[in-house]
């Protein structure tokens, strides 16, 4: 069995594993090679001992490095009113960090 944590950061939840590579929200003032520690783990699974938290653990830490910042795919949001002439496009690209996990 791999270890494995599930960590939260950016209102999201990733599950990860060590040299795993994620891409989450962006982090103000982080660039690259900088380390990251995230304190707020769900869960670790080591072997065969589970932890849960409730609703973190409380001495768990998940340390990373900041490997690139990376912008995502273009989504295009378009607005639409029938009969009036209205029409409205408006693109928009959001920014990640792209992470290694190192430690956990």
């Amino acid at each position: 069995m791999e270890d494995l944590a599930v960590i939260q950061t950016g209102g999201k939840q990733y599950v990860v594993s060590k040299n795993d590579v994620i891409e989450i929200e962006i982090i103000k003032g982080l660039k690259e090679s900088d380390k990251i520690e995230f304190d707020e783990v769900l869960l670790t699974r080591k072997g065969d001992k589970v932890e849960i938290g409730k609703p973190f653990l409380k001495n768990a830490k998940v340390s990373a490095t900041v490997i690139d910042q990376i912008k995502g795919d273009k989504i295009n949001i378009l607005k639409f009113k029938a009969k009036s002439r209205y029409r409205k496009r408006i693109g928009h690209r959001q920014n990640y960090l792209k992470v290694k996990i190192e430690q956990f």
